[in-house]
Formats: structure tokens, C-alpha cells, sequence
């Protein structure tokens, strides 16, 4: 019990954090990213609906997937384009020479264009899902797909009051250990949310844990203070 009572000393903390976080407040570059600006679903709306990102999210994946999450949630549509930008994900995993084109920047962008366009409609995909794999091929994004559809996922479970954390050790965590880790996880999330642990293993760090949730890192590996400790040394002494 001795790792997950690690986490526990560590709460305070985490709770600092996770209330610094403007997770309920909209994605900022939504509205001023160009790229982003397109309206995936061209049917017009007869009221525009205020949608809240649930987890904010950094980087060219996050603010795709983002905006995505916000088209799709508008639509009332999540969980439809989810199924398929996964389905998208699992054809290009299959398939060497779609997975290489998708990242080939080389490509023009109407060929890009056109095969997204083509593959939408040949898998009878929905207008908003094929509108926003048409933006992608414009803006040549394609390559980021992969990136894109794990953030989206992460934003959908988020939606449904879920939260995958990834939890890194040298060794496979015992299941008494993993049921309180996720109690304690549980305990920092708060009541109504729902925690979904995926271990990973990677002696690189020597000992100790890494949790990684939404977007936010708690590294308490041996690794990482066995580096601080040496920038510590390493510094002058001043008498």
C-alpha cells in the first residue's frame, strides 16, 4: 500500500493544481486560430448553444480536438463522430500506404482533399465528421489525426464524467494497490467522476510513479529526483 499512500501525501497538491485548471472555461484559440474557424457543420443552427470543453487542452491535436468536441456536441453528435474518427484510426492502422499518405506532405491538397472527401462518403461517414477530415486535408493536418482522435477521446469521457489516467512504474502495480490508487484518484476528481487506470511500464525511471490525467503530469519517480537532487549539488554554496 506503501505507493498508493505516496499519492495520498501528494493531495494537497494535486488539489492546488486541479483547482488552478480553467477546465469549464472555453478553449481561447477556438475563436481566434483561423484554422479553426470553419464551421464544421454547415446545417445553420437556430440557436447557438454555449459548449464548455471539459478538460482544456494545448498544442495542434488539442486545439483540433477541441473544436471538434465543441462541433460535435452542438450537433448533438459525440458520440457518432467518435465511432468514426476511430473508424478512420483503425482503417490507416491496416492500411501502411493510407497511413503514409496521410503524413506525406508532399501530396497536393486538393488530391489530399479529394480522397478524404471520397473515403467520407465511401464509409458513409456524417457531414461534420467529413467537413472537419476536409479541413485537416487543407491545412495539412492529416498527420496529426492520430494525436487529434486520442485528445478527442480523452474529451468525450470527460463529456460522460470519465477520466483515463495513465499511471507509469517499473513493475506492474499489485491489484490491491491499483484499487486504492484509483480510490485515491477518485477522492482527488471528486464525486461523479468515474477513473480509468492504464499502467504502463518503464524501468527508465527507476522507481517510484509517474500519473498522467488529462493533460496535467504528477512525476514522483525516482528518475526525476534523483535529477534534482544532482541540480541541487550542482549548484555554488554561498558561506
Amino acid at each position: 500500500m506503501a505507493m498508493a499512500g505516496r499519492i495520498r501525501s501528494t493531495l494537497p497538491h494535486v488539489r492546488k493544481a486541479l483547482s488552478s485548471d480553467s477546465r469549464s472555461a472555453l478553449y481561447p484559440a477556438l475563436i481566434s486560430n483561423p484554422e479553426l474557424s470553419r464551421n464544421y457543420a454547415t446545417a445553420p443552427a437556430a440557436k447557438e448553444k454555449k459548449v464548455k470543453v471539459p478538460v482544456t487542452m494545448y498544442g495542434v491535436s488539442g486545439n483540433y480536438a477541441s473544436a471538434l468536441y465543441i462541433a460535435a456536441v452542438k450537433a448533438n453528435a459525440l458520440e457518432k463522430v467518435e465511432s468514426e474518427i476511430l473508424d478512420l484510426i483503425e482503417a490507416s492502422k491496416k492500411s501502411p500506404k493510407f497511413s503514409q499518405f496521410m503524413k506525406d506532405l508532399s501530396v497536393p491538397t486538393e488530391t489530399r482533399v479529394k480522397a478524404m472527401t471520397d473515403i467520407s462518403s465511401e464509409a458513409k461517414f456524417g457531414e461534420l465528421t467529413r467537413n472537419f477530415l476536409v479541413v485537416l486535408a487543407e491545412n495539412g493536418r492529416l498527420k496529426h489525426v492520430d494525436a487529434i482522435a486520442k485528445r478527442f477521446a480523452e474529451l468525450t469521457m470527460a463529456h460522460k464524467g470519465e477520466l483515463k489516467a495513465i499511471v507509469t512504474t517499473v513493475i506492474p502495480i499489485p491489484p490491491e494497490e491499483e484499487k486504492e490508487l484509483k480510490e485515491t484518484l477518485q477522492e482527488v476528481m471528486g464525486k461523479g467522476k468515474k477513473v480509468n487506470i492504464e499502467q504502463k511500464i518503464d524501468p527508465s525511471i527507476l522507481g517510484g510513479l509517474v500519473i498522467e490525467f488529462g493533460q496535467k503530469v504528477f512525476d514522483m519517480s525516482i528518475r526525476t529526483r534523483a535529477r534534482q537532487m544532482e541540480r541541487l549539488l550542482r549548484e555554488p554554496i554561498n558561506f
